[in-house]
């Protein structure tokens, strides 16, 4: 009985038991709450396919969508150094550091990349919210700064994405120093002449907001996208009032003249090579390309080129 209870019971059920479905197969929409299922979603560009919600997107995903063919090259960007204020919270940041790095896959907040987009040579920097929030250390003044500098050297434009809740309170004062290092990097495309366009993503607050994400000269930020300095919970709780609907969102700094355009995600790719063409100087984007022409002989002409023959004459 023990025999069969401990062993030949347990193996039939084990044989006919469901299969446990992974946890990351599916996403909650935040904003309506539909179960999306997760390569339908990749598919979809992150983007809820019932109310339209943005959910966050990686840099790697992002620059696969828009580079061609989905081939880039990462920019080399410089190593910082690591824990300059030896901080602890209820961590030290090393530790929160690797458990980033291990979560994401990534390095740090920032990547860097350098490609073409539409036919449309390109740099391109894009921050990651889900490593630390996004937050700008010296890391990301490091990457803009490369960015900028790439730029510069292949005389091509930088796109820039942002994502941050802002400055990185482990590197304390060292992080805020990258506002101005970044402010004087977007002085360098422009000295150079060459276009800086942003793309401010859900969330873009703090001191992200008060240097590099605001001086594009294009701004272009996606629907329903967060976007102030400090928050709304912050102001209401300074000032004592209720704030406008959509106070801080994409459209309605869009509609008191902060932005240039609110695009939706699908969309950004042919808008982006639009206004990268236009503003440099080049012909319009390619829609498509023409079929190859058959292998036709040389001096042979195609048998539609051939005249027709002439209609045989009746006799009388």
């Amino acid at each position: 009985m023990n025999w069969i209870t401990n062993y030949v019971r347990p193996r039939i059920n084990s044989l006919f038991s469901r299969r446990e479905v992974p946890e990351n197969l599916w996403t909650k929409c935040p904003e309506c709450g539909t179960m999306l299922f997760h390569r339908e979603l990749a598919d979809n560009l992150n983007v809820c396919n019932n109310c339209d919600h943005h959910l966050a997107i990686t840099p790697r995903a992002r620059f696969a969508a828009l580079f061609d063919g989905g081939v880039f090259n990462e920019v080399k960007v410089p190593e910082p150094v690591a824990d300059p204020l030896q901080f602890r919270d209820q961590k030290k940041y090393p530790e929160r550091m690797k458990a980033a790095q291990k979560s994401t896959g990534e390095k740090e907040a920032m990547l860097v990349a350098e490609g073409e987009m539409g036919r449309t040579p390109v740099v391109m920097a894009a921050q990651d919210f889900s490593f630390m929030g996004g937050s700008m250390g010296m890391y990301v003044g490091n990457a803009i700064i490369a960015a900028a500098e790439r730029a510069v050297k292949l005389k091509r434009p930088l796109v820039l994405f942002s994502a941050a809740g802002g400055a990185r309170m482990q590197e304390g004062i060292l992080s805020l120093m990258q506002m101005p290092r970044t402010t004087v990097a977007v002085e360098m495309l422009k000295e150079a002449g060459l276009p800086y366009i942003v793309v401010l993503t859900h969330p873009t607050t703090g001191g992200v907001t008060a240097s590099y994400a605001m001086l594009g000269d294009i701004q272009i930020a996606e629907p329903n996208a967060l976007i102030c300095f400090a928050g709304p919970r912050v102001i209401e709780q300074t000032i004592r009032e209720k704030l406008p609907e959509g106070f801080q969102r994409a459209e309605y700094l869009r509609d008191h003249g902060m932005l240039d355009r609110v695009t939706h995600r699908k969309q950004l790719r042919d808008e982006l090579i639009s206004i990268l063409r236009m503003v440099g100087g080049l012909p319009a984007p390619v829609a498509g390309d023409l079929p190859a022409p058959g292998n036709i002989p040389a001096g042979k002409p195609d048998a539609a080129d051939k005249p027709e023959p002439a209609p045989a004459k009746v006799g009388a």
